[in-house]
């Protein structure tokens, strides 16, 4: 599928966010570009949590965390946070959006969530679910947009700064990739396979040791 945006757009809202200090990181399974069209989600299982939990006690549990499992946990206690709806309305238009992709019907999900984000402008899981939505039609343009609008919101949000080095990887710009997956394991240090994509691309973009 063609971008719908033409290249040299994509870069130079590339640029603006790197300018605004937004050019960041990475997460979970990142695959080689072309192997996976699905921006990093939500595990499918999460705990229940208060709505008040503390933010920050959790990102510094996730840096001190021990090893891959009590990360995961704690990983998946900020997913659940995220992803708490503000409302009854949000949580049913985010529902029919779920329903919509899982039919395929990727342009009415889309819709949904343009609602979701009208409702409720500060609900950071709505603008992050459309940018998945959006770089699965290879629109990256826009998927770049509203990483933007989650890192405003949210700039240790790991899903969106993965989203954002994959895009960065997929147009070529492997400087800004590599940048991105450096400020994800900034954030989360236990991220799956992050490690081995910012080896690769050290290589590649800085050179081998002498």
């Amino acid at each position: 599928m063609a971008v719908r945006f033409p290249f040299a757009r994509t870069l130079c809202l590339a640029l603006a966010l790197a300018a605004a200090g937004l050019a960041p990181a990475v997460a979970q399974q990142v695959e080689p570009p072309g192997k996976q069209k699905k921006l990093p989600e939500a595990p499918a299982k999460l705990p229940k949590v208060d709505r008040g939990k503390n933010l920050d006690f959790l990102f510094g549990a996730l840096k001190a965390a021990p090893d891959e499992a009590s990360a995961k946990h704690v990983e998946a206690r900020i997913w659940a946070i995220w992803l708490q709806t503000p409302s009854d309305t949000a949580a049913l238009l985010m529902s029919r959006a779920k329903t919509a992709v899982d039919a395929k019907k990727i342009d009415v999900a889309i819709k949904l969530l343009d609602s979701v984000i009208k409702l409720r402008p500060d609900y950071i899981e709505a603008w992050n679910r459309r940018a998945t939505l959006y770089y699965m039609q290879n629109d990256y343009g826009r998927s770049l947009a509203d990483i933007q609008q989650v890192l405003v919101r949210e700039p240790r949000h790991f899903g969106a700064l993965a989203g954002l080095g994959m895009i960065m990887q997929e147009v070529g710009d492997e400087k800004r990739a590599l940048d991105a997956y450096r400020k994800a394991l900034a954030v989360n240090p236990h991220l799956e396979k992050i490690p081995d994509q910012v080896k690769a691309l050290t290589e590649k973009v800085e050179g081998r040791d002498i």
